[in-house]
């Protein structure tokens, strides 16, 4: 493994992808070399704001209770880990839109973290040894290792509420596809798949991830002729409230452990809107197909066993 946070940065930077990907090598990769964190740091640009924010410490600490708490189930991790990471780097969307912050990060902040929830053990089937997809070190923001949890609190959370992030996170299709769908950026979209999800997990429905892909699927096409800001309209949110949420790091004590930390209260999404959505969304998957994994076909139906 790389190495732990002992000796981390004291502050975030900025490193751009060609730069880093240079460093990414099949050793560093299959956790077997340490990144030059040197050269890493001199290739770094600093971001010019001294504020609290912007400090690793705390985002580091994070990370290793997180380690420390699903070493026996790492995937767990993400729903922990997500709300508390975005309540942690508390940023606008277009701060998290830059993939320098995110590289940073990967490489020299928290590479140990990648490699520990992204690293197989074991050969794979070639016989060669695992390795971590570069994409988790420097891809986009919906498989980055860092940037997808942070994007997915941000997309999930219901104005300070993060419950809905939290079962997002949860289930790691919904995690890996969602993410990547546009329609999310709705937010009633985003939680009314939420509700979906939950009502298949709470009603015990089996091959749970396959109608979540399902889900997906089907929101995906009907998104793209019918306009969910329509048909389900909602207000934009209070960037007055969030901004003051991002200034009071200054002074915010640490996320708690043990219960979800409070977001930016800038506004909670439509409930009619978002119930209007859980009815269409739930008939969309009645019908939608699930895969057929005997046959590499499609059943014919989300119904079928």
């Amino acid at each position: 493994m790389n190495r732990s946070g002992a000796d981390a940065p004291d502050r975030f930077a900025l490193l751009t992808t060609a730069v880093a990907s240079k460093y990414l090598t099949n050793a560093v990769r299959a956790g077997q070399e340490r990144l030059p964190q040197v050269a890493i740091l001199r290739a770094s640009t600093p971001i010019g704001d001294d504020s609290a924010r912007w400090s690793v410490a705390p985002a580091r600490e994070i990370f290793d209770e997180a380690m420390h708490r699903f070493d026996e189930s790492r995937t767990g991790a993400d729903a922990w880990l997500a709300p508390r990471l975005h309540a942690t780097l508390r940023m606008t969307r277009a701060e998290a839109a830059r993939p320098e912050l995110w590289n940073f990060l990967a490489l020299a902040v928290a590479p140990d973290y990648v490699l520990w929830r992204h690293l197989t053990s074991g050969e794979s089937k070639d016989g060669e040894v695992k390795k971590v997809n570069a994409p988790r070190f420097v891809g986009p923001h919906y498989s980055q290792a860092f940037a997808r949890l942070w994007w997915a609190a941000e997309m999930f959370r219901d104005g300070d509420d993060y419950r809905p992030a939290e079962i997002a996170c949860g289930n790691q299709d919904m995690l890996n596809t969602a993410l990547r769908l546009d329609a999310i950026d709705h937010k009633p979209t985003a939680l009314a798949m939420v509700r979906i999800l939950k009502g298949f997990a709470d009603s015990g429905a089996n091959r749970l991830g396959d109608r979540v892909n399902a889900l997906c699927t089907a929101v995906n096409s009907a998104g793209s002729t019918l306009m969910y800001e329509v048909i389900a309209p909602d207000e934009p949110p209070d960037q007055d409230a969030l901004l003051r949420w991002i200034q009071d790091a200054e002074t915010a004590s640490a996320v708690p452990w043990d219960r979800l930390p409070d977001g930016p209260d800038d506004g909670t999404a439509r409930r009619s809107s978002m119930d209007r959505l859980t009815q269409m969304f739930q008939e969309l998957c009645a019908g939608a197909p699930l895969r057929d994994r005997g046959r590499g076909g499609r059943t014919p139906s989300a119904t079928a066993s």
